[in-house]
């Protein structure tokens, strides 16, 4: 071998070792930072901020000027743009349809509106202040605690563009299933800056920070040890959660199962050469052909890119313009249900929802005038400070369920979640579904959920 030769050799040698080394570096498992579990969010200055621990009882109630005024905007002559022949929502909302949505709000939904605001107080709503923020939440708490039964604490946790509205078909069961050995002690905050929780007035409020206020927030109510259960930003701020307060989490239940890092990337494209090694038989199309999945995550990621960059722009123009705040929400609950939705012209909307359910969560972000912080959300999360975190790369050992809809956005193998998720007890697949678990498919959702806390009580004779 010349000499040349040898010498290509042995830099290529050393490019392979140090490449190793590097990803071996990158990929290993961190410690977790410590977050300051008082941190300020509220306006002004921390030292003229005393915290008022009080939990107040809260009843959700709008003045008639204000649904009167919702009625007249709706009363407006819109002059849409057609959408394009043979066109249903890949473009986005189809605006043939939407004036049968504007028609029912108004005419239909609004003079009812009396009795949708019972429907929303059916549950117990509180406040308190925590780290400067009000923070609202539901709370189900047994006087009496049903005989026979376990019982536990329970935290459920929404994402964007829902609300604490999407679980209240899961709540009774979650209460007073007379089948189930178990009963839950639950607590559904709206997260910060949506609907009656009032957003932080500083920048640097995202999806870990939120943690801390939620560990928190279960705390002051006398919940040392819980459940949570969530999808979407839920999935996330739960995971982080469990992630930073292990002693606190009795087991960590995800509709939204997804972990991204360089090994998760080569892990899913090695798997896609030999899905069978990975994947349940009759599974495989929930993560195979990666392209098309790709693809897809691209298509429906726009609004993502927008609202973590430019959450003010967006926002003021959905502030009060009730008809564009609803085409804009609307969209996602259509193709994040099922992306073949996409090729109806009314989205398939009523094919899995009420247009009452619907419009309960559209009056929530309206009459709280919430759509604004709860996008800056997705600005305050995917940034430099936050990725910095490097939460993904932190073992979470407590543990996990992952049920998987076949139709959410996205999925991770197990051989991927397993990296972060090292106690990973339950993992299921369902052939209906999508992103809205809980808001349509409660009753799936639910035995799902109860199924792994079958095994946690297993696992820890509790």
């Amino acid at each position: 071998m010349g000499f040349l030769c040898r010498v290509t050799l042995a830099v290529f040698v050393v490019f392979i070792a140090f490449s190793a080394y590097k990803f071996r570096e990158l990929t290993k498992p961190i410690e977790a930072p410590k977050f300051d579990l008082d941190e300020y969010w509220g306006p002004g200055k921390k030292s003229d901020y005393k915290e008022n621990t009080e939990v107040v009882k809260y009843e959700i109630s709008f003045p008639d000027k204000v649904i009167e005024a919702l009625r007249k905007d709706l009363n407006r002559t819109f002059k849409f743009q057609p959408p394009l022949e043979g066109v249903g929502f890949e473009y986005g909302f189809n605006t043939a349809y939407l004036p049968k949505v504007i028609k029912y709000w108004r005419d239909e939904y609004l003079p009812k509106w009396r009795t949708r605001e019972l429907f929303l107080r059916k549950w117990s709503h509180f406040t308190t202040n925590i780290q400067g923020l009000r923070i609202h939440y539901i709370h189900h708490r047994y006087e009496n605690p049903p005989k026979g039964k376990k019982v536990f604490p329970l935290l459920l946790l929404h994402g964007w563009p829902g609300s604490v509205r999407e679980f209240y078909d899961m709540i009774p069961l979650l209460i007073d299933n007379a089948d189930s050995k178990y009963a839950f002690e639950i607590v559904i905050p709206s997260l910060p800056g949506y609907g009656w929780s009032q957003g932080s007035a500083k920048p640097g409020l995202g999806s870990a920070e939120i943690a801390v206020i939620f560990r928190n927030l279960m705390f002051r109510l006398g919940y040392k040890k819980f459940f949570i259960q969530g999808g979407d930003w839920g999935s996330l701020i739960g995971s982080n959660i469990a992630t930073l307060f292990p002693e606190s989490v009795l087991g960590y239940h995800s509709n939204l199962c997804w972990v991204k890092g360089p090994l998760s990337i080569i892990k899913n494209i090695i798997a896609s050469y030999y899905p069978k090694l990975f994947v349940p038989e009759g599974y495989e199309d929930f993560f195979f052909p990666q392209s098309e999945k790709f693809k897809y995550l691209i298509e429906e990621s726009g609004y993502m890119h927008i609202q973590a960059t430019k959450p003010d722009t967006i926002g003021s123009v959905l502030t009060s313009n009730p008809v564009g705040l609803a085409a804009y929400i609307l969209e996602k609950f259509s193709t994040w249900t099922n992306k073949d939705y996409r090729k109806l012209s009314d989205g398939g909307l009523e094919k899995k929802f009420t247009l009452d359910a619907l419009l309960d969560n559209i009056m929530i972000y309206y009459l709280t005038n919430s759509i604004t912080t709860s996008q800056r959300l997705y600005s305050e999360s995917f940034n430099l400070r936050e990725l910095t975190l490097q939460l993904e790369r932190i073992q979470t050992n407590v543990p996990t369920g992952c049920a998987r809809f076949k139709h959410d956005v996205v999925h991770d193998l197990d051989w991927v979640f397993k990296d972060k998720y090292t106690n990973l007890i339950h993992s299921t697949y369902h052939n209906d579904g999508g992103h809205f678990a809980a808001f349509e498919l409660p009753q799936v959702l639910y035995k799902d959920f109860i199924e792994f806390v079958e095994k946690v009580v297993k696992l820890n004779s509790f």
